[in-house]
């Protein structure tokens, strides 16, 4: 463990590493004009793409975990950039469905490769993206992931009452 993890909190530790996942895909991103939270957005959207689904900015937003409005802001950005195209959603009118352009499908492709390098070397302690304990580490991050978070307590409360 490094010096400055002695003795810190799972809280802390998933905020250091979650920073420095982050400024580590914004560097590895920028050469392609890319920042961490667009590279997101593209290669969420690329992967729902190839699945067979034109997402709406909501269901983006769902994907990702990003409030709506800041997708909004970001499809804005990557738009004008040429990476994505915005379009009413025929189903439903309030809806903005999004698509990446072929610019933007060659860009994500890129951003993913450069990506699956950052991860490859994030996992090499633990053995490797395809070893047992990453594969541990990746169940136990989506457990964490799926758990219910209450900001105000109230969960605890009741417990405590019951």
């Amino acid at each position: 463990m490094s010096n400055g993890s002695e003795g810190a909190t799972p809280g802390f530790l998933v905020w250091r590493l979650s920073m420095k996942w982050r400024v580590a895909v914004d560097r590895a991103v920028a050469p392609l004009g890319l920042t961490h939270a667009q590279y997101s957005l593209v290669a969420s959207l690329y992967g729902m793409h190839r699945s067979g689904l034109r997402p709406s900015q909501r269901r983006l937003a769902d994907h990702t975990g990003l409030e709506a409005l800041y997708v909004s802001r970001l499809a804005r950005s990557l738009e004008s950039a040429g990476l994505l195209e915005r379009a009413r959603d025929p189903q439903d009118p309030r809806a903005v469905q999004l698509a990446l352009t072929e610019r933007g499908r060659e860009v994500t492709r890129q951003a993913i490769d450069v990506v699956r390098g950052l991860l490859r070397q994030l996992l090499e302690p633990l053995g490797g993206p395809d070893s047992e304990r990453a594969r541990e580490f990746t169940r136990d991050l989506a457990t964490l992931l799926d758990a219910p978070l209450d900001p105000f307590g109230t969960h605890d409360n009741e417990k405590e009452q019951s």
